[in-house]
């Protein structure tokens, strides 16, 4: 059991504080309501370009990296698609240094057109790197072009091409900036050798004077049942035929998310799963293949993914892929092999847990959410499954017209 407390301040920033008295070492994850679903279609990739403009200096200090080097502290951030996490850790005596930091750069961005024309090449290469350069590495942003027809989940969190940043000024970046980075759009959590009391003191210094913002966050828009399959076949010069398989499925808080979460873990969880079992070791139709989610909060994708072995075609494959799924919902699941993918969750969930930046983490995510307190239930969802639950929801996910498949035709292939 993890326990905590929760205060919020006037201006709305809601805080959460961990008490681990093991550790010298405090976390403080400062979670920002903000993720790529929240961007236009005409300027998408700005959630992601703030996790590099954000240590790009603040109001008051110019270089957050080196204040907080010497402070003893280390820090990081990432951006997904729901959501925008800047973390950092540093010894408990230097906790103010946190505080200072976070808050300054939460009150104003020292952004520059240099500075923000910098950090667009930054993100324009990293773009090129992941997608363009790379053997497959487009496969999901084309997949989710072809899955998604209204949700914003239709372009990956980097952007769906590098023109929307290239172009983007410096009046539209400070526009995201102040309507996003407010402390009623923030979910500030402190874990370590702390008291609440000192932690409500430091917040009430450093981000109480940071005035509440007029934020508007627009709803999303509900994205359609798909009733048709999606095809797409590409020919490239890649070195083996690959196949990639999206299949709609629950988001986070939905009824059938953690049945199909504990599906992924049966087809591709660990060396004895189903698919590596079957598809790689005994029949090796593939050289490697994998199933998993993409969890994010509303409805996502549950994908398949494989490397076809020299010689199988992409109908052999489709046919051995389809008969795994088929599997999950005509073959009741063995109690047995259920309660192995429980438990590996399980165990999963309770070492990532030792660590107190994790637990930080976890808290703003889980907060987020509406309840911090998942963070000591969400295995028992997972433990409440049955065998039933796992063949209803394979019956409902792995329907011909819910999959968006995308081929990869290796032209090295064709030639040989």
């Amino acid at each position: 059991m993890i326990l905590f407390d929760r205060f919020e301040l006037e201006n709305g920033l809601q805080v959460i504080v961990h008490q681990d008295k093991t550790t010298p070492i405090v976390a403080v994850n400062l979670l920002y309501k903000v993720g790529a679903r929240n961007e236009t279609p005409e300027r998408t990739g700005f959630a992601h370009l703030f996790e590099h403009l954000m240590f790009d200096g603040s109001k008051n200090i110019s270089d957050f990296d080196q204040q907080l080097q010497l402070a003893g502290g280390e820090c990081n951030a990432f951006t997904n698609n729901d959501y925008t996490n800047y973390y950092l850790t540093l010894p408990k005596q230097n906790i103010e240094t946190a505080f200072w930091l976070e808050s300054d750069r939460m009150l104003e961005l020292g952004i520059t057109k240099e500075k923000l024309e910098i950090q667009k090449g930054v993100v324009i290469e990293e773009y090129n790197q992941r997608y363009l350069n790379k053997p497959y590495g487009d496969w999901m942003l084309i997949m989710r072009y072809l899955a998604y027809k209204k949700h914003p989940y239709m372009w990956p969190t980097i952007g769906k091409d590098t023109l929307e940043i290239k172009y983007a000024s410096l009046d539209e970046v400070n526009s995201f900036f102040y309507n996003y980075y407010a402390p009623n759009n923030a979910i500030l959590v402190v874990a370590g050798d702390v008291e609440t009391k000192q932690i409500r003191q430091l917040t009430e210094k450093w981000f109480g004077p940071i005035p509440r913002r007029d934020t508007r966050i627009a709803p999303l828009p509900t994205e359609p049942e798909q009733k048709i399959p999606q095809f797409l076949l590409l020919k490239r010069h890649e070195p083996l035929n690959a196949i990639y398989k999206g299949f709609h499925m629950d988001g986070r808080l939905g009824s059938r998310y953690h049945a199909a979460d504990l599906i992924s873990d049966i087809l591709s969880g660990g060396e004895s799963s189903r698919l590596t079992q079957h598809l790689v070791k005994e029949q090796k139709i593939f050289t490697n293949v994998n199933a998993y989610i993409t969890g994010e909060i509303d409805p996502g994708l549950f994908i398949v993914e494989g490397k076809l072995s020299d010689g199988v075609t992409f109908a052999q494959a489709e046919e051995c892929i389809s008969n795994e799924l088929k599997s999950i919902w005509n073959s009741p699941i063995s109690e047995t092999e259920l309660t192995k993918v429980k438990n590996n969750i399980e165990v999963k969930k309770t070492i990532s847990e030792v660590n107190v930046l994790n637990k930080a983490m976890n808290l703003a995510y889980f907060e987020m959410l509406g309840d911090a307190n998942l963070i000591n239930t969400d295995v028992d969802n997972y433990q409440r499954i049955t065998a039933s639950d796992i063949s209803q929801t394979a019956m409902q996910l792995f329907r011909r017209e819910n999959c968006t498949t995308i081929h990869y035709k290796s032209a090295q292939k064709s030639k040989q």
